[in-house]
C-alpha cells in the first residue's frame, strides 16, 4: 500500500484529534494541553522526544533504518484569541479558537509520524518533526531555533518544509512557488504628546489628534510615492486611541500599525523611512512622537530547486490537477520563514474549504466563522510523509 493509503486508513484516527485539538484551544507560547495530546498521540511511536523550556514545543526524531540526511517537517500548534461562532459540533469550548487551522496541522504531522515510523526501516535518513507553538505572533519558530530544534538530530537538516490550510481555495488544491510566499512583517507603535485643553479654545492647548490623522495620511502616500510598485509595501493601522470627551483636547494620541514588505531592502528601509516621517510631522505642529518600530518575522522566501521538488511530490501523489502555482505571494507573514532562512525549503498552502464550496464566498482565516473540512487530513499527512520520504532517498549518500 502506498503511503497515501495508509493516510485515508488513519483518517478516522485524525478526525478524532483534530476535533479534539479544537474543542480545547490554546493561543501564544504556553499550550500545556495541546503539548500533552501531541505526546499521547506520539506514544508508542519509536522516536526521540523532547519538550521546549520556554515554550510548550514538542520536537520528535525518528530514526531511519539507513544512514542518511535529515528532514524536518513543522506543524504549528497554536490557535487565536477569538470566540468561535461556528454551529459544529466541536466547536471551541473556551473562549479561543483555531480559526487559522493549525489544529489541522497538528494533526497532519502527528499523522506523519505515524506513516513514517510504520516505514522506519526503509528511511534513507532521519526526520525531525517541530510541533511548534506560538506561531500567532509569538514568534514561536525563533524560540524553538534557539533551543537547537535544527541540531536536535544531531546535524543540520538539508530540507524543512510546512503546509498551511486555506479557506481561500478550491478543497484539496496544492499551491506554492518559488521565492518570497508570504510578506516580512513589523510594527510602528507611534504616541504623540502635547498639550491638553478646552475643546472650544484649541490655541491654547497643542492637539494632538490631528496631528495623528495627519500621520495616518502620510503614510499611505509615501508608500506610494518613496517605494517602487514592483516592490510593495502596505501600511495598515489597525488601532488609535485619544481622547475622553468631545470637549476635551487630549494630552496624548496613539495608533499602531502593521508593516509588510516582500524582500529584506524594502523592510530595512521601510524601518527608517516610518520613523523619519512620524517624527517630522510632529515636529512641524511644535509636538513631540515616541516612535517604535519592531521587525517582525522576514519575507518567508521558499528555494526554488525544493518548491519544484514540492510540487512535482503533489503531481505525482495525487495527480496533475491538484498542484497550482501561486502567482503572487501573499500578504500574511510566517515565523517558518526563520527556518527557511537557515535550511534550504518549501512552504505549500492546503485548500480546506469544504467540498463543493467556493472559496471566494466563505469566511477566511481568522475569522470567528472559518471551517475547515477534515477530508483533507490524509491529503496533507500524506504529503508531509512522502516529501520526508522521496526527499532523504534524493540525497546523495557519502
Amino acid at each position: 500500500m502506498s503511503l497515501y493509503d495508509d493516510a485515508l486508513g488513519l483518517a478516522p484516527e485524525l478526525v478524532r484529534l483534530r476535533h479534539e485539538l479544537h474543542r480545547f484551544p490554546e493561543a501564544g507560547l504556553d499550550l500545556p494541553r495541546t503539548q500533552e495530546r501531541v505526546l499521547e498521540a506520539l506514544d508508542g511511536l519509536p522516536l526521540e522526544v523532547s519538550r521546549g523550556t520556554g515554550l510548550s514545543s514538542v520536537t520528535a526524531v525518528l530514526r531511519g533504518g539507513r544512514p542518511g540526511p535529515v528532514v524536518l517537517l513543522r506543524g504549528d500548534m497554536d490557535a487565536l484569541p477569538v470566540v468561535e461562532k461556528t454551529s459544529l459540533s466541536y466547536a471551541s469550548q473556551n473562549g479561543a479558537m483555531h480559526a487559522c487551522g493549525h489544529d489541522l496541522h497538528t494533526t497532519m504531522l502527528a499523522g506523519a509520524a505515524r506513516l513514517l515510523a510504520a516505514r522506519r526501516e526503509q528511511l534513507q535518513g532521519d526526520v525531525v518533526f517541530m510541533f511548534q507553538p506560538g506561531e500567532e505572533g509569538w514568534d514561536g519558530a525563533g524560540a524553538m531555533l534557539a533551543e537547537g530544534v535544527l541540531e536536535a538530530a544531531g546535524r543540520r537538516p538539508v530540507a524543512a518544509y510546512a503546509l498551511h490550510v486555506g479557506a481561500f481555495m478550491r478543497h484539496g488544491e496544492f499551491s506554492s512557488r518559488r521565492g518570497p510566499i508570504l510578506a516580512a512583517s513589523g510594527a510602528l507603535n507611534v504616541t504623540v504628546r502635547g498639550a491638553g485643553g478646552h475643546g472650544a479654545a484649541p490655541h491654547g492647548a497643542k492637539d494632538p489628534i490631528p496631528v495623528v490623522c495627519e500621520m495616518v495620511t502620510a503614510l499611505q502616500t509615501m508608500v506610494t510615492r518613496r517605494f517602487d510598485v514592483f516592490d510593495p509595501v502596505v501600511i495598515t493601522v489597525g488601532s488609535l486611541h485619544a481622547g475622553t470627551q468631545r470637549n476635551v483636547i487630549p494630552e496624548t494620541a496613539s495608533f499602531e500599525a502593521t508593516v509588510r514588505t516582500f524582500s529584506a531592502a524594502a523592510q530595512d528601509r521601510v524601518a527608517d523611512t516610518v520613523v523619519a516621517l512620524v517624527r517630522g510631522i510632529a515636529e512641524a505642529h511644535g509636538l513631540r512622537a515616541e516612535v517604535e518600530y519592531v521587525p517582525e518575522y522576514p519575507v518567508t522566501e521558499t528555494d526554488g530547486a525544493e518548491t519544484d521538488f514540492l510540487a512535482d511530490t503533489v503531481r505525482e501523489v495525487f495527480g496533475e490537477e491538484r498542484f497550482s502555482t501561486l502567482q503572487n505571494p501573499l500578504t500574511g507573514s510566517e515565523d517558518f520563514s526563520r527556518v527557511l532562512a537557515e535550511v534550504p525549503g518549501s512552504f505549500v498552502w492546503l485548500g480546506a474549504a469544504p467540498q463543493g464550496a467556493d472559496p471566494e464566498e466563505l469566511p477566511p482565516n481568522h475569522s470567528p466563522y472559518a471551517q475547515f473540512d477534515d477530508a483533507v487530513l490524509a491529503d496533507g499527512a500524506a504529503l508531509y510523509a512522502e516529501l520526508a520520504t522521496r526527499r532523504l532517498a534524493a540525497e546523495p549518500q557519502e
